[in-house]
């Protein structure tokens, strides 16, 4: 059985899903979303530290121990019963559900793709990911993070003003305390924002001296694949800095070729954060150079498949069910 953790409505697991039945491997989705208030769980510690973990859910009974592999996709956290929901004890039972669930994912023998929660967290560490790619032979940004305004300014006047600011955390959407979504991309730092630039102190921030792009290039990884893509970000204004600014109309997404050792870095990289999975973002400048950008443990890539008709779906099928041929 191939557990796939991901919420209702998720495209991507259910691309995955329908290779994996192709190939005739059983598969199971579960959100933990819905543990504890719709499902149980039991886990059991035995003589010699063996462990039994149960859950029931929608009338099966899986016994989470004998798994073939997990894919930690999109899961939501627990939720306490909507009747308790923002209630002290709501809260608490969030609390003590996540926390068992933690400690489970780390302790089954079991592949995960990309890797166990606490592995890929530590792998989606931007400043992490820098340093390993540098010592790795790609060429990187020139990067300062800081919360403290001077060294700020020195940056900016180091690299000629052409410096672009973004969020240390990988995730570049923020839930506001109203419940709100809101997002913080790349930006570039023009000269009339550092009328604010104390509001620096107020927490750290990532800058990095700006590349010149060709395209840049999302490389997924999957396993020992890996799926390259060329982005023509700058064919339109709207993405010519982040082309998570999304002009589909205008921004044309096509196959690319790596070079071989570049291809072979990415592969390496992604290994020596512990993951099986990894959404690499890089930039071809028009000199040819490929400068390395980040590394998305979990990021998406069903847009990329759909352009480009790269069988990335079917890759992470193969490995999930142990049947990676190509």
């Amino acid at each position: 059985m191939i557990l796939v953790l991901s919420r209702d409505g998720d495209e991507h697991a259910d691309a995955v899903e329908a290779q994996l039945r192709l190939l005739d491997a059983p598969v199971l989705r579960f959100d933990p979303g819905r543990y504890p208030g719709e499902c149980e769980l039991s886990v059991r510690v035995g003589a010699g530290g063996r462990i039994g973990a149960v859950l029931r859910y929608q009338g099966a009974e899986i016994d989470l121990t004998r798994l073939d592999a997990v894919w930690w996709r999109r899961p939501n956290r627990p939720r306490a019963l909507r009747s308790l929901a923002g209630t002290a004890t709501g809260t608490q039972i969030v609390e003590e559900a996540s926390g068992l669930l933690a400690d489970l994912w780390e302790l089954l023998d079991v592949p995960f793709v990309p890797a166990t929660p606490l592995t890929f967290q530590r792998g989606a560490f931007k400043v992490r990911q820098l340093v390993l790619a540098g010592r790795l032979g790609f060429e990187v940004p020139g990067t300062l993070v800081t919360n403290d305004p001077d060294a700020f300014l020195d940056h900016y006047e180091a690299t000629s003003g052409h410096v672009i600011t973004k969020r240390v955390a990988l995730i570049q959407s923020m839930v506001t305390a109203d419940g709100d979504v809101v997002g913080r991309g790349t930006r570039p730092v023009r000269p009339r924002d550092l009328v604010e630039v104390e509001s620096v102190r107020l927490a750290p921030i990532l800058t990095q001296a700006m590349v010149n792009k060709k395209v840049e290039v999302r490389a997924t990884v999957v396993g020992d694949e890996v799926f390259a893509a060329a982005i023509h970000s700058q064919q339109t204004h709207h993405t010519r800095v982040d082309f998570r600014q999304y002009d589909h109309a205008h921004t044309p997404i096509t196959r690319y070729t790596l070079p071989p050792e570049a291809a072979e870095r990415c592969v390496t990289l992604t290994r020596e954060l512990g993951l099986r999975y990894g959404a690499i973002d890089l930039i071809v400048t028009p000199e040819g150079r490929i400068v390395f950008l980040e590394l998305n443990p979990t990021g998406q890539y069903l847009w990329i498949e759909q352009a480009t008709g790269l069988p990335i779906s079917l890759a992470l099928a193969e490995l999930l069910a142990g049947k990676v041929t190509r």
